[in-house]
This record gives structure tokens, C-alpha cells and sequence, in this order.
């Protein structure tokens, strides 16, 4: 029995504003936008990329939120990166920096307030 080979095809968001959380995340991953009305698809932007596909919230959000996207940028283009992703309309939530020797991120929230890292991990000596 031979096992495949499985990777992330898209993510899937309840959105407030669909169209406008689309337009957003399209901006931070350069991913295209496509659909309309009540959902919009952004198809993978590569081969190491993935999808994204937003629709209406057919109930109110919840009070929490039990996962978010850790995105990942080359070794010292963190900061470049969450500074661009806030001109674009995330929110600034906090800094992990010296807790992990592997990792350091960036918590933001976008626009309809879910959280996402922006993430870097130093080169492997």
C-alpha cells in the first residue's frame, strides 16, 4: 500500500465581507482573485503555494478562534513584511522574538480581526 503525497490545496474563511477579505489576503500573497457575489477563490500562486476561498458567515463569529495561518519570509525580510501587510490593513497584535532560537513571528490580525503570524527561522548552520 503506497501512502500519497497530500499538501494544502486552500484555506477556507466565513467571511463578514467576503469581496473584501479576498481583495486583502490577495495583496499580502499576490495570489489572484477570482468568482464574485457570494465567494471568491484565490488559486495557489505556485507550486509551493496555496489557495485561499472565502464565503458569507452564515452566523455570527465566534468569541474565539481555534486556528489561524502562520505564513513564512526568508531570514531577515520579517519586519519589511509585516510593516507591508499593515499598510495593507492587518493590525499589529505582538512580537515573539527571543522565546524560540528556531522561530521568531509577527501576530497580526486582518481586516474582520482573524489572526495570522508572519514568521522567520534563522538560517541552518
Amino acid at each position: 500500500m503506497s501512502t500519497a503525497k497530500i499538501s494544502l490545496g486552500a484555506i477556507n474563511m466565513t467571511a463578514d465581507d467576503p469581496k473584501a477579505q479576498a481583495t486583502f489576503w490577495s495583496a499580502v500573497t499576490g495570489n489572484e482573485i477570482s468568482g464574485g457575489g457570494d465567494s471568491y477563490y484565490l488559486a495557489p500562486n505556485g507550486s509551493g503555494g496555496f489557495g485561499m476561498f472565502f464565503q458569507g458567515a452564515a452566523a455570527p463569529r465566534l468569541q474565539s478562534q481555534d486556528s489561524h495561518l502562520d505564513l513564512t519570509v526568508p531570514w531577515g525580510s520579517r519586519v519589511s513584511e509585516v510593516q507591508r501587510v499593515i499598510e495593507l490593513g492587518a493590525t499589529y497584535k505582538w512580537d515573539v522574538l527571543e522565546e524560540f532560537e528556531h522561530v521568531r513571528w509577527t501576530t497580526l490580525a486582518d481586516p474582520e480581526g482573524n489572526l495570522f503570524c508572519i514568521a522567520e527561522h534563522p538560517p541552518v548552520r
